[in-house]
């Protein structure tokens, strides 16, 4: 079945083929001319068809503006005509028609006709899905890197990249799971449908699964139109899972069964609803950990691991620190600033707890603030000195396990004058400074679930 744009100044004609596509289970829009058919064609139409005769615009024009418009909006057109301009039907047919159609037109003919039409438009997007992967199969992943640790994994994404299965990504916040899992999507088939992102720690759970399975008018309190969901919006393409061991106890059930049976039931009830999604996950923690303490189900861990990628950290990449910081230089506005080789041989040195999102972060930084016209080893001694906040990350657990958390970070606590909410604001924004804003360490350093962490964070009002 297809989506049909239909453009016929005749409005019996427009009354009478659309009922017959529309019978025969196709989408149809129809307008009147042709400056309105150019303004309804989008990349989701596969099939335009066009009277050459209307006023305001005629099917001819609208012919040129399809076959120079860009390539992804340029689906077949059928041109319809009358006796008298069978030559200009044909002349339409050498400027890129696909056919014509004579009116009248029987039921059948234009069947018959729109089916070819949409065989061929079929054909067009298979062929232009293997162009694009024989053309990628060799094509960067997006890694900025050198020869060394990234080389298996990289070898790795790309032979999974084009399949269907699923994958899960494992490593530390920073590493780049994010970008791995685009480039499983841009090397795929399904390059072209939705890319589609749910952060799991980032969605209150009270919010979760409207999110991801969508929701019916009227479902609960505040529903007052339906939502298609996030795994719906990725029909056809990826969905692509983030931080996967944050997705609530309640939901894994739910999302298991999707995997299963591949169908999805909205929050509100209804009948479930089909879905073709690839599924890529991502998580930085040790899911067979989780799974052993009861926080993970077993068998949905089972159904995402089935094919494990890992990305190594930064600090197992130390050469391809120079590379980093050049890129990102670029990619921050300052194509031709240069880096003292004293500055890149003491960024191969720190640990890089953040990996190579605290490194950006840390570029961008330095070539704002820097003082001169190059970056120096005096630059990253201003703005970045080596400390264990900011070099080596987050205290050792033992290294600070006398000590209470609100005592760590507040010094001795008062005996009076401040209430427990006020200590616990206090705690908890200290203790985001001291984790550099990053959530998932200072929920780990608290000691307390990424969702309790973001519920308070949304409590108090702290940024």
């Amino acid at each position: 079945m297809g989506q049909i744009l239909l453009i016929d100044d005749d409005s019996n004609l427009r009354e009478v083929a659309g009922f017959i596509l529309q019978s025969a289970g196709h989408e149809v829009d129809a307008v009147s001319n042709g400056a309105a058919g150019l303004e309804s064609l989008g990349p989701d139409t596969d099939l335009v068809l066009t009277d050459i005769r209307m006023p305001v615009m005629g099917g001819m024009e609208v012919l040129e503006r399809i076959m120079n418009g860009p390539a992804e909006i340029r689906p077949p057109v059928i041109v319809l005509t009358a006796h008298g301009t069978v030559e200009q039907a044909v002349a339409a047919m050498k400027s890129g028609a696909f056919t014509y159609l004579l009116k009248p037109f029987a039921r059948d003919e234009l069947l018959l006709t729109v089916e070819q039409a949409l065989r061929t438009r079929a054909l067009q997007r298979d062929n232009d899905r293997l162009r694009h992967l024989l053309t990628n199969r060799n094509r960067d992943t997006g890694f900025i890197h050198g020869p060394g640790a990234m080389d298996d994994f990289l070898e790795q994404l790309k032979q999974v990249a084009p399949t269907d299965a699923t994958v899960l990504i494992h490593g530390a916040s920073g590493t780049g799971k994010e970008l791995a899992a685009r480039a499983c999507h841009d090397l795929s088939a399904r390059w072209d449908q939705p890319f589609v992102a749910v952060n799991c720690g980032a969605i209150p759970e009270t919010l979760m699964e409207s999110e991801l399975f969508g929701h019916l008018k009227g479902a609960f309190t505040g529903a007052d139109r339906a939502a298609t969901g996030r795994i719906r919006a990725a029909d056809g393409g990826t969905l692509f899972l983030d931080e996967i061991a944050e997705l609530p106890a309640s939901l894994q059930p739910k999302l298991l069964r999707v995997l299963e049976d591949r169908t999805v039931d909205p929050v509100g009830g209804g009948p479930a609803i089909p879905v073709d999604f690839r599924l890529v996950c991502a998580t930085n923690r040790d899911l067979d950990a989780e799974v052993t303490a009861g926080n993970f189900r077993e068998d949905l861990y089972y159904r995402i691991n089935v094919l494990l990628l890992h990305i190594p950290e930064l600090a197992e990449r130390r050469s391809d620190i120079p590379l980093l910081w050049e890129h990102f230089t670029r990619l921050h506005g300052e194509e031709n600033l240069a880096s003292d080789p004293n500055l890149l041989r003491a960024l191969e040195s720190r640990p890089w707890r953040g990996n190579v999102r605290e490194l950006k972060n840390l570029n961008q930084r330095l070539v704002l603030m820097r003082k001169g016209d190059s970056l120096t080893i005096s630059d990253l001694d201003r703005l970045a000195p080596t400390s264990p906040a900011v070099s080596t990350g987050l205290p050792k657990p033992e290294e600070t396990r006398s000590d209470t958390a609100a005592e760590l970070l507040l010094g001795p606590l008062p005996e009076a004058g401040l209430s427990l909410i006020e200590l616990e604001k206090e705690v908890i924004r200290r203790a985001l400074d001291l984790c550099g804003g990053n959530r998932t360490k200072t929920a780990a350093y608290l000691g307390i679930p990424r969702h309790v962490l973001i519920y308070r964070l949304e409590k108090y009002a702290i940024g």
